[in-house]
């Protein structure tokens, strides 16, 4: 008869005695993920989702958009999302813990975390009250929008943004992102 092999339950602690080499580590509820470094597409659509987000945010006053190495903790869980964007913390705090819980977070698609992003993560941000995850996928250029409390949408148009603290929506060209200069 074969027995499953018990999975290892990882730790924040133990995560955080792992080497600084290169990699990404994530742990989501005692569940360890590594990523190799991002493609240079990869970083190109965040570089481009950061440049119409962050004027955004700055003029509504919504906090400021994060990139990776900015984690979220929760639940003994550490992730490092593409983009979040939350409220700042006084400068001194040293950690992550008690930072304010992101309005959204976007994460990029690979083949090494399209399942994480679709499924452990999902339920992490859902769970810790993120009001807005989305999941921009470059194979099929397009963003998926999850909302708390609604269906999900996904769009190869425009996606709308408008959080509560804000006047105005923001709209994101979503072919953009993916569009080379011309």
């Amino acid at each position: 008869m074969h027995m499953a092999a018990e999975t290892k339950r990882w730790t924040l602690e133990e995560v955080h005695r792992l080497p600084d080499d290169g990699n990404k580590y994530e742990l989501v509820r005692g569940e360890l993920f590594v990523t190799p470094p991002p493609s240079e597409d990869h970083e190109t659509v965040l570089a481009r989702l950061h440049a119409v987000l962050a004027p955004y945010v700055a003029e509504h006053r919504l906090g400021q958009v994060y990139r990776p190495r900015a984690v979220m903790r929760v639940e003994g869980s550490e992730v490092e999302p593409d983009l979040m964007v939350r409220a700042e913390r006084r400068l001194r705090a040293k950690d992550w813990d008690g930072a304010p819980t992101p309005i959204l977070v976007v994460e990029v698609l690979s083949g090494s975390t399209r399942r994480r992003d679709h499924e452990q993560k999902r339920v992490l941000y859902r769970d810790a009250g993120v009001q807005e995850y989305w999941i921009v996928d470059p194979d099929h250029e397009s963003i998926r929008v999850i909302r708390q409390g609604t269906d999900d949408i996904e769009t190869v148009g425009q996606v709308v943004w408008w959080p509560s603290a804000a006047g105005v929506a923001l709209t994101v060209n979503v072919p953009a992102l993916f569009r080379s200069p011309t």
